[in-house]
């Protein structure tokens, strides 16, 4: 396995005063998209899709490997700004492009023999697919408010196409214009609160002498023009981490949209807005933070008991993703609260990174089950699954677990981290103690997953779910239930990425 140093001089070529490799990343998947198109236009490339795809995705990867390579070389003085300041590369942001790049990768292979119906428009899916983490790394890296725009714009677009991909169902429609309508009024808030803050401080640079972060630190920022354009700003990407009382449109979205995306959807996009949220955590007012908190604390409530009633496996997973956003806000509200920026940089990408893997887990064995039909979506449907299928059974069954934040797992580490930066630093202990609680009641909902499956017979007509593809979507849902126990058993490896 080629070492991370020699990554770094892989890439040296294109690194002139660090920009090409800062940049490599979004280069890769560009060009990426744009031979993916050409393979598609060429019927002699045709069979060379699925290898462009993934070679983009790898040598994104292979990028993102170098720049954290780098970074563990530099001084506290190394430039992490490039392009005027308006995009900013560090171990942070590539360690976040890896997490995204990760995700894609795996709702990609998940999709491959997920469509019946939409198999001719399969291409058209992909390269829709492959854009969305160029915006992901956008948003986790961008220097200003403008690219911060455009990096929200390039992933929610395809996001918009792919959730209505499946034309012939309703739901899947009806899926696609609720996401667009809302995703619209959550765009415009964005570029409302942008053009308010741009009018109190005459910038919308974040970084740097002149940036907002540190107008933040000065006397008389917080003037009724700047809190307003805080809050839209915050609104904004409130709704797209499905935050209360912006989450309405989550349960909808996610069960209409096919199975693949809805994985991509509910991990990358809230991975990307939190990474900046904690960025910007510093932006909010000095007495924010118990307000944040306790948003925190209802968006918990109300997605542990909504998914308490579901009996739709992926209304249930929409609602539990709901909770878990709720919980990494937390982490804002502690990062307000006397907690480092970097302790609750660690903890979100921590809880972010073992929610990739619990959640894009669950949705794959479910996109197995389900391949574009109504079946094995109800929790009933799974009634016997562990005798007729014991794999998909106890892969399942460890994503809840995970989930559910029970201890050998990433799930329950990333509580710990996030529950730390509470208790330890931000002295935020009842608001810790209302948390765990309401982690626990989600464990109602999570093992109530796999009684139905190992201690409930299956009916006598039900029929048998389909196989594997032993490698495609086996493989990556073996790959899914290792990195769970990794982070779970040996966290050093992954928090070792941002020593």
């Amino acid at each position: 396995m080629m070492a991370l140093t020699d990554l770094s001089r892989v890439f040296a070529p294109l690194s002139e005063a660090g920009v090409g490799l800062a940049t490599a990343p979004f280069l890769a998947l560009g060009v990426g998209v744009l031979l993916f198109l050409v393979c598609d236009i060429v019927t002699a490339l045709k069979p060379l899709r699925p290898l462009v795809f993934f070679a983009a995705l790898a040598v994104a990867f292979a990028g993102e490997l170098a720049i954290l390579a780098g970074a563990a070389e530099r001084t506290e003085a190394a430039r992490t700004l490039f392009l005027g300041g308006t995009l900013r590369v560090d171990a942070t942001t590539a360690l976040w492009g890896c997490i995204f790049l990760a995700g894609t990768l795996l709702a990609w292979v998940y999709s491959i023999g997920y469509y019946t119906q939409n198999r001719p428009f399969k291409p058209e899916h992909d390269a829709l697919l492959l854009t969305a983490p160029a915006g992901m790394m956008l948003m986790v890296g961008a220097g200003d408010l403008i690219v911060f725009f455009i990096g929200l714009e390039l992933l929610s677009i395809p996001l918009y196409a792919l959730a209505a991909f499946r034309r012939a169902r309703a739901d899947s429609v009806e899926a696609g214009v609720k996401y667009f309508v809302l995703g619209s009024f959550s765009s415009a808030l964005f570029l409302y609160g942008a053009a308010l803050l741009y009018g109190a401080t005459g910038t919308v640079a974040l970084e740097g002498d002149g940036g907002l972060l540190a107008f933040a630190r000065q006397e008389g920022f917080y003037t009724p023009l700047s809190l307003a354009g805080i809050s839209f700003l915050a609104a904004s990407l409130f709704f797209k981490v499905s935050v209360f009382p912006f989450h309405l449109w989550v349960p909808d979205v996610y069960e209409g949209s096919p199975t693949p995306v809805t994985a991509l959807m509910a991990t990358g996009t809230k991975a990307a807005a939190f990474g900046m949220l904690v960025r910007l955590a510093p932006l909010l007012p000095p007495g924010a933070a118990p307000s944040v908190a306790w948003i925190a604390i209802a968006t918990m409530a109300v997605g542990n008991l909504g998914a308490l009633v579901q009996p739709n496996l992926k209304r249930m997973l929409a609602y539990s993703g709901i909770a878990h956003a709720g919980t990494v806000l937390l982490v804002v509200a502690g990062a307000r609260a006397g907690a480092t920026v970097e302790s609750a940089t660690l903890a979100a990408l921590y809880y972010m990174g073992a929610y990739l893997f619990s959640a894009t887990g669950a949705f794959g064995v479910l996109s197995l089950l389900e391949s574009d039909g109504r079946r094995y979506l109800e929790l009933e449907s799974l009634r016997g699954l562990a005798r007729s299928r014991p794999g998909a059974a106890a892969a399942l069954s460890l994503f809840m677990l995970s989930l559910g934040g029970i201890p050998t797992t990433g799930g329950f580490l990333g509580k710990w981290f996030v529950f730390s930066v509470l208790v330890v630093e931000a002295d935020m202990i009842a608001i810790a103690v209302l948390g765990v609680l309401l982690s626990v009641v989600a464990l109602a909902y999570y093992l109530r997953v796999i009684v139905v499956m190992y201690m409930q017979p299956a009916p006598a007509d039900q029929p048998v779910p389909r196989t594997m593809r032993p490698l495609t979507a086996g493989v990556a849902t073996f790959l899914c239930s290792g990195f769970v126990l990794a982070m779970g058993v040996v966290p050093g490896w992954f928090l070792g990425l941002l020593d």
